[in-house]
């Protein structure tokens, strides 16, 4: 088990561990929206952290297979008391990455944590174990908690689905997308944005002739100065939207990102 529930198990560490508060570092200066999700790799599972376990009396049995996977309930967060400190797969907790804890899903996965009431989405790495408090089913890092919106308030209303990484490592030249319906689609990858679209015409040209499909500008106007984003999709799912992403690491262009609009 990770140490951050060891006072659960060891009473001579309960006025000493548990006494200590946990909460949010003393200063974090990035905007939600300057905060990137995870990007989902195709990792092999961790063999000797996903074993059944046993938490005040109650055996949790890991899932062997969690493709398809979706789960609602609520998301908390967990931060300065355990930054530093090993999760359950070795890993050591970093409050600032977009990580999080699950109960049963095998470690490591990726999943997309979408908030029932202000609609944020965020992607984060299950790497650790827990929470184990009823009604609540993941516990997101200080910055994944900031991002979705539950930093301030300790828990919110989500809804969990896992990304299958099976498939990243398939080339996307043959996916055809869906054309643009007039405006923009829910889920895009974003390779650019650049202060001309001159430039922008230029990397879209240069993008569609390594055969990405669907590849767009969009023009965004914010006080009084133009963006040119130049942009992949709409595309239908997640997954092959991290498959797109991958194939633009690949060929150097390591800023892009998938935005959900």
């Amino acid at each position: 088990m990770h140490i951050k529930y060891g006072c659960l198990f060891f009473l001579s560490l309960l006025l000493f561990s548990c006494a200590t508060r946990d909460g949010a570092p003393a200063y974090y200066g990035k905007h939600p929206d300057e905060i990137k999700n995870a990007v989902p790799t195709n990792e092999p599972v961790c063999q000797s952290c996903n074993k059944s376990y046993t938490v005040m009396g109650k055996t949790y049995q890991v899932m062997k297979s969690s493709n398809g996977f979706v789960q609602q309930g609520d998301a908390s967060w967990y931060g300065t008391k355990f930054h530093g400190r090993k999760t359950s797969s070795g890993e050591t907790y970093d409050m600032f990455a977009m990580t999080a804890a699950h109960k049963t899903l095998p470690l490591p996965t990726y999943v997309e944590v979408t908030h029932r009431k202000n609609g944020r989405k965020i992607i984060v790495k299950v790497n650790d174990r827990g929470p184990f408090h009823d009604g609540r089913i993941i516990d997101l890092s200080y910055a994944a908690a900031k991002k979705l919106g539950v930093a301030a308030t300790g828990t919110g209303p989500v809804e969990i689905r896992v990304i299958n990484t099976s498939n990243l490592n398939l080339d996307t030249s043959n996916v055809i997308l869906p054309p643009s319906s007039g405006g923009d689609g829910k889920i895009h990858v974003q390779v650019a944005a650049m202060g001309t679209v001159v430039a922008a015409e230029e990397m879209a040209s240069d993008l569609r002739k390594k055969h990405f499909r669907s590849v767009r500008v969009h023009m965004l106007k914010t006080d009084n100065r133009k963006l040119y984003r130049v942009r992949i999709g709409p595309i239908p799912s997640t997954d092959l939207a991290y498959r797109v992403l991958k194939e633009l690491n690949d060929i150097g262009l390591d800023s892009a990102r998938v935005i959900v609009d």
